[in-house]
């Protein structure tokens, strides 16, 4: 519409010469023509997957960079993330007239056949003592709380202190037990059977090497760090203590749910997760990212994935994003701006076709260029 206005204005209106602004009007059209403006997006972004890609960082698209970078708020799971998710038994407390050999016996039938890192500690417990599964069967999960199953021809629980205490599997001697060991920084599970406490199993699971580093790296960004874990407050404080993290404790699947969707409201939160448990959350923070070594249904759900299993990869992600997006703000100011200068010249008569047609792409090409840098970018270099 614009360049028809200078085409037709200038001679119908002015009396000016037709092959002028017919020639400027062409001229117009050719500088109107948004190709640099079309691929300055796609380009930084299929940089920025490039570059994280090699590096282990993988993202689900340009929506995905695009709200990483405004997050202010990560949110992590304990176990298998900011810990190596392979916890290691280092207590076991009998009750009554049970044995260690029972405990562990009861505790690995009920566990045989499951992924879960506390499972997979009592199972290799159990197989350094020699001791055997005793058969099981119609094993089932309670979520958040532990694992019942038929064992023998009675059903036994592996399971919190807090719903063995709710379910006659441990007494008041036995959860001051319990909580001895949370204090210590160990997750405790009680092996009961129907009203009757076999025991206590503890396990210690160490916060990866490079956790306080990563926590102090988004700290840096000005992005604050919290812990949400179904694990007790006391194990919960040992490792936020020791990371300088805030921590919600005691939290059902639907608690990291609802915990993710309050800190949404203050703006862009990034949760981090590696279970199943860890799903709901995943998908409703603005960024879900999954370990890679986490189970499927987290990989699935996430937005990204942090192959390599470093903390510090988080934050990495995070400047990854975030300097696309100042990349792409950079294509997007070269393209309209060259557009800008030549649309005046164009009008004016100080630049010719060939120079608009140079002009525009010149402006593809260098949109282009840019994009390429962050080929080169490295996330994991701070400042």
């Amino acid at each position: 519409a614009v360049a028809a206005l200078v085409i037709l204005v200038p001679p119908l209106a002015f009396g000016q010469p037709w092959d002028t602004w017919v020639y400027r009007g062409l001229a117009l059209l050719l500088i109107g023509c948004p190709c640099a403006l079309v691929i300055s997006v796609p380009a930084s972004i299929a940089s920025a997957l490039s570059t994280g890609a090699r590096r282990g960082l993988l993202m689900k698209g340009g929506a995905v960079i695009e709200a990483a970078a405004k997050v202010n708020r990560v949110a992590f799971d304990k176990t298998g993330t900011l810990t190596h998710g392979r916890p290691v038994v280092t207590d076991v407390v009998t009750f009554g007239e049970a044995t260690e050999a029972e405990v562990l016996a009861v505790a690995a039938g009920v566990e045989t056949g499951s992924s879960h890192p506390l499972a997979i500690a009592i199972l290799a417990r159990a197989k350094a003592a020699g001791i055997a599964a005793l058969p099981s069967k119609d094993a089932k999960a309670l979520m958040g709380k532990g694992v019942v199953a038929t064992v023998g021809d009675a059903p036994a629980w592996v399971a919190s202190p807090r719903f063995a205490m709710d379910n006659g599997g441990l007494d008041g001697l036995g959860l001051r037990q319990a909580t001895i060991f949370e204090e210590d920084g160990k997750t405790a599970v009680a092996v009961f059977r129907e009203k009757v406490p076999l025991g206590l199993i503890a396990m210690r699971d160490e916060p990866r090497k490079d956790a306080p580093d990563a926590v102090r790296q988004l700290k840096a960004m000005g992005v604050s760090s919290v812990i949400l874990t179904g694990d007790n407050p006391r194990t919960a404080a040992a490792i936020a203590g020791s990371l300088g993290m805030e921590f919600q404790a005691d939290m059902m699947p639907e608690d990291k749910l609802n915990a993710i969707r309050k800190m949404a409201e203050a703006g862009g939160v990034m949760m981090i997760g590696d279970g199943i448990n860890d799903a709901p959350a995943l998908k409703q923070a603005s960024v879900g990212v999954a370990m890679g070594s986490g189970t499927d249904v987290a990989l699935e759900t996430a937005d990204a994935a942090i192959l390599r299993d470093r903390v510090t990869d988080v934050a990495a992600s995070i400047r990854l994003a975030r300097a696309a997006m100042a990349n792409i703000r950079q294509n997007v100011t070269i393209a309209l701006g060259l557009k800008a200068v030549f649309l005046v010249t164009s009008v004016l008569g100080l630049t010719g076709l060939w120079i608009a047609i140079l002009a525009d792409t010149g402006a593809t090409v260098l949109v282009t260029l840019n994009a390429l840098r962050l080929l080169r970018f490295n996330p994991e270099r701070e400042g």
